[in-house]
């Protein structure tokens, strides 16, 4: 997989299959930023949940993107409309809990401060957790996520926006 460094929406991501395509999407990659990641690719299930908080950072339920198309591009998240997300995601419950706490794990280790949202691939032969990126500004439409994994923790649109709202005083204060 090629894809800019600094972007959102899995906007100028291509999976190559061969170098002619590798060269290619290198090149589309820095039509968006100057600075290209590379990664090899693996069969995988797409794994994600939300964690909320500063100090005592708390995490969703655990949620799955089952793509339209061979990944989930851009355009499969936003123009075919075929995309599904399945919350909960169909997981042990040993499994959601590795999810969880690597979520955790992640967002303190990064130090990270009122929300993100932690995304994994799962192996599909190993069932070995990946963690593909940590989104500190995940979307906030109909269709995102993030609001949709805290909406199923019992956690309502408002009361998130008054969570986010609190954290950001609480973050501030503490900073001035």
């Amino acid at each position: 997989f090629v894809k800019p460094a600094n972007l959102g929406s899995s906007v100028g991501i291509n999976k190559s299959t061969n170098d002619d395509d590798l060269i290619r999407h290198v090149d589309a990659a820095f039509q968006y930023d100057a600075f290209v990641i590379a990664e090899q690719g693996i069969e995988a299930r797409e794994i994600e949940t939300s964690v909320l908080g500063n100090s005592d950072p708390q995490v969703s339920v655990v949620g799955e993107v089952i793509p339209s198309r061979d990944f989930y591009s851009y355009e499969a998240k936003y123009l075919d409309g075929n995309s599904e997300l399945v919350i909960p995601a169909s997981l042990t419950k040993k499994q959601v809990q590795r999810v969880q706490t690597l979520a955790l794990k992640t967002f303190k280790v990064l130090q990270l401060e009122g929300m993100a949202r932690v995304d994994f691939l799962m192996e599909k032969g190993t069932k070995k957790f990946w963690i593909n990126e940590s989104n500190t500004l995940p979307g906030f439409t109909s269709i995102s996520m993030y609001p949709k994994l805290w909406e199923k923790s019992g956690l309502s649109y408002a009361e998130l926006l008054d969570r986010l709202i609190k954290l950001g005083m609480e973050r501030h204060r503490l900073r001035s």
